[in-house]
């Protein structure tokens, strides 16, 4: 079963996606889908949309940009750049380089999404006071 229809419009929608948009989580993915990052662990719609709800009360200008992406059979891997703002800082847009695995069900849901990204890299570091103490932490790891 090829799945690249519902992959093409995945990438699309994570594209777009604005806070208006987040409920439309609940078309893509199965009522009883897996998601999980750096950060959360939840199943089911409900839990899902809530991430990127809180996502945008949290953030400016939230963006995903899908860089590559493969699919086999009902699996499927995507590379991403998530750019953003601090809140209060319009200047500084800043980015996140990840990945995602999504599976897909045989009704061309999606019911698996993990995303890895390295949340001391692509986040920690980039805080003021905390971004020197997590590169402190890293120099004395590499000593």
């Amino acid at each position: 079963m090829n799945h690249q229809t519902e992959l093409k419009h995945f990438i699309d929608f994570c594209e777009h996606l604005s806070a208006d948009s987040t409920s439309a989580f609940a078309r893509l993915y199965s009522a009883d889908a897996f998601f999980k990052d750096p950060f959360n662990e939840v199943t089911g719609h409900a839990a899902i949309i809530q991430i990127f709800d809180h996502m945008f009360t949290r953030l400016d200008k939230p963006k995903f940009v899908v860089t590559r992406h493969m699919l086999q059979d009902d699996e499927a891997f995507l590379t991403w750049n998530f750019l953003f703002h601090f809140k209060g800082d319009t200047r500084t847009q800043q980015c996140i380089h990840g990945a995602s695995h999504l599976k897909f069900s045989a009704d061309h849901t999606i019911n698996y999404h993990r995303d890895y990204w390295d949340a001391a890299e692509e986040l920690y570091e980039k805080i003021p006071l905390l971004g020197g103490l997590m590169r402190l932490l890293k120099c004395k790891a590499n000593d």
